[in-house]
């Protein structure tokens, strides 16, 4: 079982170099959640829409009902888009996919 203090870096796509360290736990439960409902391909998902997707995937525990799931959202989204897993679209709204190349 991970503690509640275990961390984990957390990267921003938009600020290379800078690394968050963050609950491992929340982290996982997101990342696993974003790329249960990541689409494989353009024309990808708004942020919005991945969100509606995810929540009720969410361990209720870790955010009950849905509380701080847009920040860790946000967070895990760029980190993954730091480490090329995910690629963003450029549209507005911002669409994103996995990253076919990778």
């Amino acid at each position: 079982m991970v503690s509640s203090s275990e961390k984990v870096e957390m990267q921003n796509i938009n600020s290379p170099g800078h690394v968050v360290r963050v609950d491992k736990r929340k982290y996982e439960a997101m990342k696993t959640a974003l790329l249960a409902v990541m689409p494989n391909a353009e024309p990808g998902l708004t942020v919005a829409e991945l969100k509606q997707q995810l929540l009720p995937l969410l361990p209720e525990d870790l955010f009950p009902g849905g509380d701080k799931a847009g920040w860790w959202l946000k967070g895990v989204q760029l980190d993954l888009e730091a480490k090329a897993i995910i690629v963003r679209e450029n549209t507005k709204p911002l669409r994103l996919h996995l990253n076919g190349g990778s």
